[in-house]
């Protein structure tokens, strides 16, 4: 293990991962949610691609062994472990009307750590500390929170989806600015407002070859690896 910390429910992360490394995120309780952005470490002008990723894998959410593509038809990472089974990768964040029209008022200015934070508020304190703003907000990842599909094509969110100890782990394929935050999913229907915790740890991950199971689920996989390993090969 290189790196271990709790975040706690409604904060938020950014920190670069390096290419070779590993993320675990741990839902501690099963309440979690973690919604998440992605950017090329060193082009952030390249950052997570939400179609790319779905139409590529032919999939609407996302689990192992599954990967992550970026918009210039590269991986950011792949998922190699997960014990949850189902991510929501369609549904966005919340914004701050959402939150006040669930939850009620509770400004920083006057609850201060215990404030109810909007995801979109804690994705845009993050970024502003890499010199980004609205203009670079994409559409998020959502990990451990299961939303479904009815035949009229109306989400609805499923409680209880994700266990307490649930995981997912992230490999990543190329230096990436990781942004987090532990707000709870827009859909989720608790009244009360209760973010879960979430335990973060980054592992050294041994080097993938071709024939991994994660390039090896789609074709478009295997082509976004070779795109990756090619941009590394002439970049440094």
């Amino acid at each position: 293990m290189i790196h271990s910390e709790k975040l706690h429910g409604g904060t938020m992360w950014s920190k670069v991962i390096g290419r070779g490394k590993t993320l675990r995120l741990t839902d501690i309780d099963g309440k979690a949610n973690v919604g998440m952005l992605l950017y090329n470490a060193l082009e952030k002008e390249e950052r997570y691609n939400m179609p790319d990723t779905l139409k590529g894998q032919h999939i609407f959410y996302l689990t192992a062994p599954f990967c992550v593509h970026s918009d210039m038809g590269r991986l950011f990472c792949s998922i190699t472990a997960d014990t949850a089974g189902w991510h929501d990768t369609v549904c966005g964040c919340s914004d701050a009307a959402l939150v006040a029209k669930k939850y009620g008022s509770k400004p920083y200015q006057e609850a201060h750590n215990d404030c109810y934070r909007d995801a979109q508020r804690a994705f845009l304190i993050e970024l502003a500390k890499w010199d980004m703003g609205k203009r670079d907000l994409v559409p998020n990842l959502n990990w451990f929170s299961k939303v479904v599909s009815d035949e009229a094509g109306k989400l609805s969110y499923v409680p209880g989806a994700s266990k307490p100890g649930s995981y997912i782990d992230l490999r990543f394929e190329m230096d990436t600015l990781v942004v987090l935050n532990t707000c709870q999913h827009p859909l989720d229907p608790n009244p009360e407002y209760d973010p879960g915790d979430v335990q973060l740890e980054v592992f050294k991950s041994e080097a993938p070859t071709a024939d991994d199971a994660c390039f090896q689920s789609r074709p478009e996989n295997l082509r976004a690896f070779e795109n990756t390993e090619t941009y590394h090969k002439l970049r440094f």
